[in-house]
């Protein structure tokens, strides 16, 4: 505690009789119910700042029953009588704030509402602990099927899933814009094995379960977090700067898979060497046995589809760990700078490995592009829409912007963006005004053209550079 001069008090007692007495009792008012994204406007929540999520969490595979005690720790952003927290399902038992019974109620589908005791001024750091259990059920997604809290054949279960995923398996703020620190202390019987983002802290037996600790210090967005539980086949080893990687192998994953999964140094030290040093605190990989619908880029240690364990598919979610990771949207219609770079890190890879001519595979795609491609938008697509052309369209158009300002100023802009914007969230406006400084070019004209509309470019923003085809 510390203690206020009497200059302080004495100035604090003026106020409060000046004031009517506001400056002792400022009750505050309910945080935002959602974090202000058009797209999923009840989607994370206002008011508040997490810092580190703490998650103890007991499951069982053969009831599919899940136990919880999440412990948030934050800061007010202002003065709050109460605020939210996401939560898809799953039964709340009790919410403690500041270590004080507060109540709560549910509102929506994933609203969980608290009051503390007593209101928590602006800038305050606090702690909320809620208790909870439940079947966790997955978000059905009309694009691409469950995401969330998802069932294996093997009897084991996984978290996966973008725009939402984390909501489904603990309380949670899920908006991009809100980053933390994730821990988790999972227990299971002893014969399942776990998995999660970041570093191993220990395992723990007693009797016939099995407590696995996982910390995640790289800040991450909410969809980022996992765990997955199977019996899995552990791979274990060292980038070559000390990174732990832990790949975990779903049974029956294929040889290929595996051979691929072999190349993760080679595969980061290529993307750092295009994107600057490593951002996150380790690596691997998680290989699941169900083919669903997408592989994503969960920090630290991608999960992947049980149809997609092949090096493309490596090499994107691997540069999502710079873009779209490390550096996240500010909002959903920002999603090209997560999608685009991390298609167009395949590219860069197959000339690199594989001595492709980009420039071929650039005048082959726009030769072949339909009304229907260029139709498509690369920001503000709508909500529903961000998960289509960023994967064809967009490493397309990050070509043609190299050939409109020159290698070198694009190489410097993929290796300085990254840094600049480390552990933060950033819009594609943003990134505009930056690569026209680094190029000393207004880019309007080409933005407006590749990203911002629904045309085929002009020939000036088409054929830039050596992009011409051959007369």
């Amino acid at each position: 505690m510390r203690y206020r001069s009497a200059a302080v008090i004495a100035a604090v007692l003026a106020a409060s009789v000046l004031g009517g007495g506001t400056a002792l009792a400022d009750t505050g008012k309910p945080g935002a119910d959602g974090a202000g994204d058009s797209y999923y406007p009840q989607d994370g929540n206002g008011g508040y700042d997490v810092a580190d999520y703490n998650l103890k969490v007991g499951y069982e595979p053969a009831t599919k029953q899940l136990t919880g005690l999440q412990t948030i720790t934050g800061r007010t952003t202002q003065a709050l009588s109460s605020f939210n927290l996401d939560l898809h399902g799953l039964t709340v038992d009790s919410v403690k704030v500041n270590g004080r019974k507060a109540t709560f109620s549910r509102t929506g589908d994933h609203e969980l509402v608290i009051t503390p005791a007593r209101p928590l001024r602006n800038h305050e750091r606090f702690t909320a602990e809620i208790a909870y259990h439940g079947v966790p059920q997955p978000i059905q997604d009309p694009l691409l099927g469950e995401n969330g809290w998802q069932y294996a054949k093997s009897g084991g279960a996984f978290a996966a899933g973008e725009p939402k995923s984390a909501t489904t398996w603990y309380p949670v703020n899920d908006t991009p814009r809100d980053k933390a620190t994730f821990h988790l202390a999972i227990t299971v019987p002893s014969e399942w094995g776990v998995i999660s983002n970041g570093r191993e802290r220990g395992n723990f037996t007693e009797g016939k379960n099995t407590t696995h600790v996982w910390a995640e210090e790289t800040p991450a967005v909410p969809y980022m977090t996992t765990v997955a539980i199977d019996k899995w086949e552990f791979e274990r080893t060292k980038l070559s700067d000390g990174t732990p990687v832990v790949n975990a192998y779903a049974p029956g994953t294929p040889a290929a898979t595996k051979q691929a999964e072999a190349r993760l140094p080679e595969i980061i030290d290529f993307l750092s060497s295009k994107f600057g040093r490593y951002p996150v605190d380790a690596a691997g990989g998680i290989f699941l046995a169900e083919p669903i619908g997408f592989s994503l880029e969960t920090l630290s240690r991608p999960i992947y589809s049980g149809a997609a364990g092949n090096v493309p598919t490596i090499v994107h979610e691997n540069a999502h760990q710079w873009w779209g990771d490390s550096v996240a949207v500010d909002k959903w219609k920002d999603v090209c700078l997560n999608e685009c770079f991390a298609s167009y890190a395949e590219w860069m890879w197959s000339e690199a490995k594989s001595g492709q001519d980009l420039k071929a595979r650039y005048l082959t795609a726009v030769q072949k592009a339909t009304d229907r491609f260029w139709a498509g938008k690369l920001y503000d697509m709508g909500p529903g829409n961000e998960f289509t052309y960023v994967y064809s369209k967009g490493p397309v158009a990050l070509h043609a912007l190299k050939n409109y300002i020159g290698a070198a100023p694009f190489d410097r802009i993929l290796k300085t963006w990254p840094a600049l914007h480390r552990d933060g969230n950033a819009s594609l406006p943003e990134f505009q005004k930056f690569a026209e400084r680094i190029a000393h070019k207004n880019l309007q004209g080409f933005f407006d053209a590749w990203f911002y509309g629904n045309t085929k470019p002009a020939p000036e923003f088409l054929y830039p550079g050596d992009l011409k085809p051959a007369a």
